[in-house]
């Protein structure tokens, strides 16, 4: 039986970025912002032309959030290194995608590396619409700076983003606006915070998350974050002689539960990762495998499992084509981190 498929092209400016294009998955959404290794799912390379495509099943069959990224960041580039987190230089683009989708993104001309795109799954674009509000938001904010219009457009764009959200039907949308609005760097953070206290949108939006995502980390990252939020929120209202350790320990302790559930997700994950990546060897590879994995010398493996070295070197080849890597450190860092 035929394993379904996404199918994911585009083009990049070569000139302008390096020709290696990643691919990750948002498990955590307020790692929407630059760039995290352990959220990377794979790589390709463009061609001269800028051109680049994902065609493999790596993608879950459920509707994720998902990010395409370019950068000048290399592993040898430490003052800039991607895989430290600290790049600053690069281009990203999240959008909402399942493993049967097929996605386009065309070369766009000003400074935006993507502009629309052509799917076969609506949600899809859903955040480049967000995006594309957000930037309408920034124009009226920098019309008259004054405090006065300042609070107007605080109040009038709140509403206007969570209301756009929840029209277009896709949980996953309103939650990209929801950890925009909700960031406690955002101005409109005080207007969350108001907003919790009378308005049932929050616990409604929760059960929209339960029915369409109910196993999903977003889904228990939000709840958790919710219930936080309305424990400050109403415990700051009532003034009581609180004491406020025990608040802050109840955070602690909350926050420590979730990120140790997305610690155990992300190592279980990896190892389903590993094991399906085995799976897809042949009996002999596997042989190879294990033995690349102990630093054996192609000659060695040789002598080891009895064949010639240019045997090896095809099943070498082989390994490296199925687990989409190009080198031996490539190879130990898939199976050892």
């Amino acid at each position: 039986m035929a394993v379904a498929q996404h199918h994911f092209e585009g083009h990049i400016d070569n000139e302008r970025w390096q020709n290696e294009i990643y691919l990750s998955v948002i498990e955590d959404y307020r790692t929407f912002d630059g760039i995290d290794e352990e959220q990377i799912i794979t790589k390709v390379k463009s061609d001269s032309s800028g051109f680049f495509k994902f065609d493999q099943n790596q993608l879950d069959i459920n509707q994720k959030i998902y990010k395409l990224h370019v950068d000048n960041c290399t592993s040898f580039n430490q003052s800039g290194n991607h895989f430290d987190g600290y790049c600053t230089d690069y281009k990203d683009i999240l959008f909402i995608a399942k493993r049967t989708d097929s996605i386009t993104f065309p070369l766009s001309f000003d400074a935006q590396m993507f502009c629309d795109i052509i799917s076969n799954n609506p949600k899809t674009s859903a955040f480049i619409k967000i995006d594309s509000l957000k930037e309408e938001m920034k124009f009226a904010y920098s019309e008259y700076r004054s405090k006065a219009n300042r609070q107007l457009n605080n109040k009038k764009w709140f509403k206007t983003l969570q209301d756009y959200g929840q029209d277009l039907n896709e949980p996953l949308a309103e939650l990209y606006i929801y950890a925009f609005l909700s960031d406690r760097g955002n101005q409109l953070h005080y207007y969350y915070l108001e907003d919790l206290k009378t308005n049932s949108y929050y616990d409604e939006f929760l059960e929209r998350l339960k029915s369409v995502y109910p196993n999903s980390s977003y889904t228990k990252q939000y709840e958790a974050e919710l219930t936080s939020d309305k424990f400050l929120v109403f415990s700051s209202e009532k003034k009581s002689s609180f004491n406020w350790s025990y608040l802050w320990l109840s955070l602690l302790i909350v926050s420590s539960i979730v990120n140790l559930w997305f610690l155990i997700s992300a190592k279980q994950k990896k190892s389903r990762q590993r094991n399906n990546a085995k799976e897809g060897l042949t009996k002999q590879e596997q042989n190879v495998l294990d033995l690349l994995l102990e630093d054996k010398t192609n000659k060695n493996i040789a002598e080891t499992l009895f064949i010639s070295v240019s045997t090896v070197k095809t099943h070498v080849n082989n390994i490296y084509k199925k687990l989409n890597v190009n080198s031996r450190d490539e190879l130990k860092s898939l199976f050892y981190k």
